[in-house]
């Protein structure tokens, strides 16, 4: 046992020279399982494209949460470029991190649709039974990102790879004689992946929140009743004044925990997201360049995937312009104060403050008279017209009654969402 960790170990130094990743100061130094240090060699491999230029962490960098960590694109159209120069996506690259927990698409009866992986869902685990491992799947073959021309060559990568004797170990073997071997690689590959991004480096639950949560649990104390009413309960907790100020607001006034549940995941800590989907009225992004090849585009989100399917086609209107609604777990983790991150299925909003403001006054300020960008709206107190306007939320966003100390109370909180990293 000795000897295969040594082995383990020796592989793991020389493959992640290889790969370029000389430093894990941006994510918890934890030992990691064969399989998830095969994810991680998948996940940083830059070969596994069609010009050997992008990895999986290109786009969903540890430093920030596993999303988009390029400042210079999230400040303006934040969907990233692909391996082939001048193809980009059509949405920001949302967190990577706290994934494994969201369960198959279906239509509840009283969250409606839930579950899937993709701001749209597509990743349904109808075939895997494992949304995530499906979500691994796509960006290899899809032109707009990895752009691999098919799932053999990306087979054929992999087996040429200086971890291939990792991917046996694990796997037992790797064959990309036939369609029937590749398929089989093809998941096993996929699956390794979504093994990773499930696991302590990646999803560490290591956030002040975290801290407190436990703190709370020991002291008999239920973080998930915490009230405007109440707060001063939970002092000595971990939090201040201003982040159980925050708590209290998004439990009650601003009702966010409705849709970012503090409800357990499977690892005992609330993973902020019901994984359902919504339309918040979300402007467009006149950076996006979607929206600068045709002004008349609009994302369709849920309702665009399930239009195409066979079994749900007929009830897709009900779902246009609706998206997953996103962990809120390192929301806010940057590599430093001033960087700038993308929130939003299109990255229109540049700041915790910006959302903050726009979800409690959607509806209470003018609408602009363009398509200004974030910035612009704030500076002119507006905001723009949504990209979508059918199936917008009109119940629990857009008009909050927050004052200006609520919106800061609520972002203080927010800010103790990060994980924490190891020197």
């Amino acid at each position: 046992m000795k000897a295969k960790l040594l082995w383990i170990s020796a592989l793991l130094l020389s493959v992640m020279i290889g790969l370029g990743i000389t430093s894990c100061t941006n994510s918890q130094r934890v030992d990691l399982t064969p399989q998830e240090q095969l994810g991680k060699f998948l996940f940083n491999d830059k070969n596994l494209s069609l010009n050997n230029n992008l990895a999986c962490a290109s786009c969903h960098g540890s430093g920030v949460g596993y999303t988009g960590q390029d400042e210079p694109i999230n400040l303006h159209g934040a969907v990233y470029e692909g391996s082939i120069a001048g193809n980009f996506g059509n949405r920001k690259p949302p967190s990577a991190a706290y994934a494994d927990d969201s369960p198959i698409l279906h239509n509840d009866a009283v969250a409606g649709w839930v579950g899937g992986m993709f701001w749209d869902g597509r990743a349904t685990g109808w075939t895997m039974d494992n949304p995530l491992a499906e979500q691994a799947k796509g960006p290899f073959l899809n032109p707009m990102e990895h752009a691999v021309p098919n799932a053999q060559t990306l087979c054929d990568k992999v087996k040429a790879s200086n971890y291939v004797n990792l991917f046996t170990e694990v796997w037992g073997s790797i064959s990309c004689a036939d369609d029937t071997a590749v398929g089989v690689a093809y998941d096993n590959i996929s699956v390794s992946i979504a093994t990773y991004e499930g696991s302590k480096e990646v999803s560490s639950f290591t956030s002040k929140f975290d801290a407190f949560w436990n703190k709370a649990k020991i002291k008999g104390k239920n973080v998930t009743q915490v009230s405007m009413a109440n707060w001063e309960n939970y002092k000595s907790l971990g939090l201040n004044n201003d982040q159980l100020n925050g708590l209290a607001i998004f439990n009650t006034k601003a009702n966010c925990s409705s849709c970012h549940t503090l409800d357990e995941g499977i690892a005992g800590y609330p993973l902020f997201t019901d994984f359902s989907y919504d339309n918040l009225g979300i402007p467009k992004n006149p950076e996006n360049p979607a929206t600068i090849a045709d002004p008349n585009w609009a994302d369709p989100g849920l309702g665009g995937f399930l239009e195409k399917t066979a079994l749900y086609s007929t009830v897709s209107s009900t779902e246009i312009g609706k998206f997953k609604v996103p962990t809120l777990r390192n929301v806010d983790l940057r590599p430093t104060t001033t960087f700038v991150k993308a929130y939003g299925h299109n990255g229109y909003f540049k700041s915790l403050e910006g959302i903050v403001h726009f979800y409690n006054t959607r509806d209470v300020l003018a609408v602009c008279p363009g398509d200004y960008t974030e910035p612009q709206a704030l500076q002119a107190n507006c905001w723009p017209a949504p990209e979508v306007a059918e199936n917008m939320n009109t119940k629990q966003v857009g008009n909050m009654g927050l004052t200006a100390v609520e919106e800061k109370e609520l972002v203080a909180f927010l800010k103790t969402l990060s994980d924490s990293s190891l020197p």
